[in-house]
This record gives C-alpha cells, structure tokens and sequence, in this order.
C-alpha cells in the first residue's frame, strides 16, 4: 500500500513507536527476559527494580506512617517475588509491612535472592496461608491495611482460579466491599496489582471469577495483551509501565502499541498562516440516503471540523435540500438516485469530478438497497486489484446495460439537473480514487459483492464495527469479537488496506504489521451517528495529506477524546453524535499544547 501525502510533515516513513508505548504477549515479554538476562542484565536485577518500582508507586500515592499500612499478598514464582522485593522497599522507607504467603516456599534453600530472609531479618510480620485456614487473620490484616500489594499470580497464569486461593481473593473482595460501606470511618481498600490483578489472563484478556480489581496495575517493561482486551481491562484501574532496564532495541520487532499523545500529536497536519484553501485540501464524502440523511450531515462537517479545506457532499438529489439548510460550509454534488437511494447512474457524476479530491468518503447512510450496492460495484470496478483502469465503452456489469456488448448511446435519463450518462458512456480514461475510507452502509454493500476486496482502490481504509467485519469475514460476530486484533492484522494484509476495528478498545491494522490501540472506551460514544463523525474524521485528515495508518490513527485518537470530553462535560449519557464535533478542534489544540 502506497502512503501518499500532501503535506511534507507527514511523509511516507513509517512514525516510529515509542518503546514503552509497545503492548506484547506474554510470551514475547518471557523471551525479551530471556534475552536480556543472556546478555548481561539479570532476572535478579530485573526483579530488583520491578519491585522497586511498586514500592514508588506506592510511595507516591500514601506518605509512609503508622496511619498507612501495607499488606503484601505473596504468591509462587516471580510475581512473588516482585512482592517481596516491593515489601523490603516500603519497610526500609517506614512503612509497617505484613507478608501474607500463598504456596511461597521461604526455607532458605528456596528463597530466591534470600528476599524472605531479608524481610525476616527485619522483623516484618508474615503469616502462611495454610496457617490461616478460615482466613480469619487475613480479614483481620485486610481490615487495618491501607494498600493491598497484591502480587499472587503474574503474566503466567492462563486457568480460572479455583480452591483455597479463589477463597483467599474472595476474602480481599468481601473486605473491600465492607471498607466501602464504611467510607466514613475508614478510608477505602486500595490495591495494587503486579504486572496484572489476580485473576485475570495477560493474553486473552479474560477475568476470571474471584478475581481482585486493581486501583493501579504496575507492569514492567511492556504492557501486555490482556491489559487492553476486556473484560481484564476494566479490572486494572491506572496502568504504570515501569522501566526494569530491558534495552529498547531487544523489542524494535514489536509492532503493537497503544496510542498515546506523544505518537499522534507529531501526526497533525501543519497550518501555515501563508495559506488558502486548496492548501489543506479537498474532500469528497459519497454518503447519504432519504432514511439517513443525518449520516451526511455528520460525516461532512466532521471532514470540515479536522481542517480539510474544503469538504463535497455528493448525495441522492431528495437529500440535498435538509443537507444544504442545516450544513452551510460544503459544496454539493447532486446524485441519481432510486427512491432516495443512490443508484448506478451516479458514477458517471462522480468520475466527472473525483479528479480534483485529495480524499474520499464512500459509505455513510447509502443504505445497502440493491441500486445502492450495483452502485458500489460498478464504482470501484475502476480500481480492480487496486489498480486504475479504463473501462471499455462496451463495459458490462449488470442486466440494465446494453446486451449487445455496444455503448448505449440512445438511452438517456434526465433529471431536474441535467442529462444522467449511463455507466457504458463513462469516458475511456478515467482519474485514480484518491486515498478513500470505506464505512458504514459502504462496507455492507461491499459484503453483498462477489469477490469484493479485488475491487479496492489503494489506498483505502475500512473501518468496520465488529458485525461489519463479520459480514465482511463471513464469521460469526463472537469468533471476531475474540480475536479481533489477529483478525484485523490478517484481513489488513489479505485486503491490503488499512483495517480500523471499532470497539472498546479500537484497533487499527496496517499491511505492514503495525497494529495500534485505542485505550479508550466511553458510554458517550455508543449512541447513532459517532461513526459517522470518526468516518468524515479520518477523511479531513486524509484529505491534508496525512497517510492511511496515520489518518487512521489520528483520528480515532482525536474522535475518542472528544467522546471523552463529552462524558465529563455532558455526562455518560445524553451525549448525541453532533455534541462531538464542536470538541474535536479543543481536543486538536490540546494535542498541539
């Protein structure tokens, strides 16, 4: 896939990724330890900083006193180990600390880095959990703790929690229940998770039943899969990525990231003050039908809010008039059209014009009637195997065209605006697509064409919601759901297109590997229309020379941050598509700072 661009501070490099905002598997993490341990940084030592990396965390939030007690939940391996080393920290810094040991051995033969020996040493208080049988010292500790350090099972763990461990975390959970019905005599419970809660899988993103939400989850090095894959997302609280001295360049392979403004902000499209117009460029939106004009109105001013310079609203005809009242910044292309839908008559209009775009819109409210879907095919046949190529005057595609294989040069429709060529009088040579974003009823319509991703223009963006891209897979909606970041990745290489996946959290596949992450998830967005918003987004964008990835990236960044501005402006409810496109210049001059 080419990445074309307008604008010089784009380019067609590849933005490089910050290396603590790359996300890995866990068995990825396990072979950059490996690696790092053979070439002279040790686990000892990695495990030394992890641990006092928790105890500043701790540290930061809770001034160390009598009045902040700590209780470490130490379990087997090296989470435990993590504990430990973090427990040795918050004594040594004044901290009262209690161990409270789950399937640990500590005999001194066992005990890795002497670190239960050196607690021991300094008198901390520990207790077996074996000792403990009704957990009824555990529910005493819990009661006087103030933080949890909860560092029982790490990365490692992919089974449900079951036996006298899920009757151990159930314990924490029924304590911190209780310390919230009496918030008013005693501050609430506050965990901290290493690397990930008990309970939850690191690569799946399952949680298990029993498992301990976090307040804060500190992870070392990378974050993991399972950190942004629900439903263990939402059991993390604030995620801190902690440094433990891995080199960066052990991880340059490692194309999955989360985005963050330190990665999109050097994406925005500059705006000299020396400018026009045409100097943020053109944009083109194919959308609209008589039952959902408001997709236009929302995908066009979008386009017009991220800062293209001038956004076309080609619509069916019965849609221009409310269109042109209500949005008064675009210009208008008048399509045919059956019944309010778009029909095949219109790719003649739209050839006629696409040559002058710098980025094109197809999708929003067509609707997928089948004069809407012989629209969509005869469209892009143009750019078969994502090429430009000249139609043949005798080109057919369908019952409605001459059948004598000559060009109907006699059968003319009209309309209130002109003579409407049919498809067969296209002329021979016709201008490449521009970089489009393929949305909406665009991607069902897609869906309902035979062989449809040979059809593509390149370069092209899709951006499908989950049951989009099962129609698009042919699979079943919750097989897409589980694996969606390796379905986005395979389909963004077989398809050759840039793969935008909505959800909670968003993902964005590009053919060349890189798969990036939205960490955003808000009630705000689940209401009609905000895709159409994201849609026209990412097509302003495109439309100031931003390449395909980057556009992609950009604007699920800038769409979420609106739809998180609207939540704590408006509230998790009541917000209304139109709401985001007044946020999405603050959240763009936010970014700029």
């Amino acid at each position: 896939m080419t990445d074309k661009s307008l604008n010089p501070t784009t380019g067609n490099t590849p933005s490089p990724i910050p290396n603590h905002l790359k996300i890995v598997s866990v068995a990825q993490m396990q072979e950059l330890e490996r690696v790092a341990n053979e070439g002279g940084h040790p686990y000892a030592l990695m495990m030394e900083q992890a641990g006092k990396a928790v105890a500043d965390v701790v540290a930061e939030a809770l001034p160390a006193g009598q009045e902040t007690p700590v209780l470490v939940l130490v379990g087997p391996g090296h989470n435990g180990g993590d504990g430990l080393v973090c427990a040795c920290y918050l004594h040594d810094a004044g901290y009262p600390v209690r161990l409270y040991i789950w399937r640990r051995k500590t005999d001194p033969e066992d005990d890795y880095q002497g670190h239960f020996g050196q607690l021991a040493a300094r008198g901390v208080e520990s207790l077996r959990a074996d000792e403990d049988r009704d957990f009824t010292v555990l529910a005493e500790w819990l009661h006087r703790a103030a933080v949890v350090v909860d560092s029982l099972l790490g990365t490692g763990n992919n089974r449900p929690v079951e036996g006298d461990l899920a009757a151990l975390l159930d314990q924490v959970n029924d304590v911190r229940t209780q310390r919230k019905v009496i918030a008013d005599e005693m501050a609430p419970l506050q965990i901290v998770a290493v690397d990930c809660p008990s309970g939850t899988n690191c690569d799946t993103g399952d949680l298990y039943a029993h498992a301990v939400p976090a307040d804060v989850t500190v992870t070392f090095a990378y974050a993991k899969r399972g950190h942004f894959l629900f439903p263990a997302a939402n059991a993390l609280g604030q995620l801190v990525v902690a440094d433990i001295g891995i080199a960066p360049a052990l991880a340059d392979h490692i194309q999955t990231f989360a985005l963050a403004p330190e990665y999109v902000a050097p994406l925005l499209p500059a705006r000299s003050r020396v400018s026009h117009k045409g100097s943020f460029g053109k944009g083109m939106a194919v959308v609209g039908s008589v039952n959902y004009p408001g997709a236009a109105f929302l995908s066009c001013a979008a386009m017009g809010r991220v800062g293209a310079g001038l956004v076309t609203g080609a619509v069916p005809q019965p849609v221009w008039v409310p269109l042109a009242t209500a949005l008064a910044e675009p210009t208008w292309l008048l399509l045919s059209h059956e019944l309010g839908v778009i029909n095949e008559n219109a790719v003649a209009t739209i050839n006629e014009k696409i040559g002058g775009y710098q980025a094109l819109l197809l999708g929003c409210g067509l609707s997928h009637e089948t004069p809407t879907v012989d629209f969509v095919r005869s469209f892009l046949t143009r750019t078969r195997s994502g090429r430009s190529s000249a139609l043949p005057t005798n080109f057919q595609a369908g019952a409605g065209d001459a059948g004598d294989g000559e060009a109907d040069v006699h059968a003319l429709s009209t309309s209130p605006f002109g003579a409407i060529r049919r498809r067969s009088q296209l002329p021979a040579a016709m201008p490449s697509l521009p970089p489009t974003v393929i949305d909406a009823d665009g991607l069902n319509c897609l869906a309902l064409i035979e062989n449809w991703s040979e059809l593509l223009p390149d370069p092209v963006i899709l951006t499908p919601h989950a049951g989009e891209m099962a129609r698009l897979c042919g699979l079943d909606i919750t097989e897409v759901r589980s694996r969606a970041w390796q379905l986005a990745l395979e389909k963004a290489v077989i398809w050759n297109a840039v793969i935008l996946l909505k959800g909670p959290y968003t993902a964005i596949a590009s053919p060349d590997g890189r798969l990036a992450v939205l960490p955003v998830a808000t009630p705000a967005l689940a209401t009609a229309g905000t895709g159409d918003v994201l849609a026209g987004t990412i097509t302003g964008l495109l439309a100031q020379g931003v390449g395909p990835f980057d556009a992609a990236c950009l604007g699920a960044w800038l769409h979420g941050r609106a739809g998180e501005e609207c939540e704590e402006e408006i509230g998790p409810g009541g917000v209304i598509a139109s709401d985001l496109l007044g946020y999405l210049p603050a959240v763009m001059n936010e970014l700029r700072g």
